[in-house]
């Protein structure tokens, strides 16, 4: 077999953790806490399709709230998130602008133009993020021979950038560029709650001026399960139509909800200690001998200062994905 294997080949050898503690490998490992278990068996439920399910139903309204938008659609995964916003804003042969290190390049199986037929126009930012000059200079003129830009896709916080939390002025300047030449914008949140805790700024302040923006509640939220997409309540109602075409909905989806308005409650401020031990653990693995260098941390992950998007091997360059 050449190359890295994929899909059951992928996974290797189950290797011997005795004797860990703790695996730090990413913020993916983490696991439902007893007190959000707790809140999964209590849940009350329904049929989702039907709207009937009042967990899903508020989980959805106060991710929709937080993040300024109008309505708001849980779906299993952040990657279905990604997947269906771009399919609900572009049209087949559009282009989407985004960083090369992003999420929706390396690691959703080429599901832009496997799924929606997009082309990406992918741009060489610093730790995941790129300028309003360069958004700019990467939107084509309008010609029957190229194809339309149509998105800017923006990830917040940066994934192989190490953790990097957009600023509020990056993020403005780049939506106001993408929107001055008729573009719509996309957020991938996944860590959105990271940049909130380490920046002050609010998640309604950094989805202002963007069209969609999602949550992961896996992650550092601690969840087993879930993503929740919001726009505006046209966009939510396509959304809904792709999570029908592309599998169809939950039934009794207040157990995922209910440990997502689990993690809003409890989680989110807890993402402070996943910072510091961040730092902590980078701090001791800088004492250690015959270390010469420590990458600074960025949020929860390690930032790789001065370090270009068009490194290929991303995935040899950063430990957390």
């Amino acid at each position: 077999m050449a190359g890295e294997p994929t899909g059951a080949d992928w996974l290797p050898e189950p290797s011997d953790t005795t004797g860990i503690k703790a695996d730090f490998y990413s913020d993916m490992k983490t696991r439902p806490t007893e007190g959000m278990l707790q809140a999964l068996v209590r849940a009350r439920v329904g049929d989702e399709q039907k709207g009937e399910d009042p967990t899903t139903n508020e989980l959805c309204d106060r991710v929709a709230a937080l993040t300024g938008k109008e309505a708001a659609v849980l779906l299993p995964t952040g990657t279905m998130c990604n997947e269906i916003a771009l399919r609900a804003h572009c049209n087949p042969g559009d282009e989407v602008i985004c960083d090369r290190s992003c999420h929706i390049v390396n690691f959703e199986a080429g599901g832009p133009a496997a799924l929606s037929g997009i082309m990406i126009h992918a741009v060489d930012g610093e730790n995941g993020r790129f300028s309003a000059d360069q958004v700019r200079h990467a939107i084509r003129p309008a010609s029957r021979y190229a194809p339309s830009s149509r998105l800017v896709a923006v990830e917040q916080t940066t994934n192989l950038g190490g953790g990097g939390v957009w600023s509020l002025e990056q993020l403005t300047e780049v939506a106001e560029v993408a929107r001055s030449q008729g573009l719509v914008t996309h957020m991938d949140g996944a860590r959105l709650f990271n940049a909130t805790v380490q920046s002050g700024v609010s998640p309604r302040a950094y989805a202002e001026l963007y069209d969609s923006v999602w949550i992961d509640l896996t992650k550092g939220l601690g969840s087993f399960a879930g993503a929740v997409l919001a726009g505006s309540r046209e966009f939510i109602n396509v959304a809904w139509k792709l999570k029908q075409q592309w599998g169809g909905g939950f039934r009794q989806s207040g157990y995922i909800a209910a440990t997502g308005l689990y993690a809003l409650d409890h989680h989110v401020d807890r993402l402070t200690e996943d910072h510091a031990l961040a730092r902590s653990i980078g701090e001791s693995i800088g004492r250690m001998p015959n270390v010469a260098r420590v990458l600074p941390v960025g949020t929860n992950t390690p930032e790789i200062p001065g370090l270009p998007s068009r490194f290929a091997r991303w995935h040899r360059l950063a430990p957390l994905v």
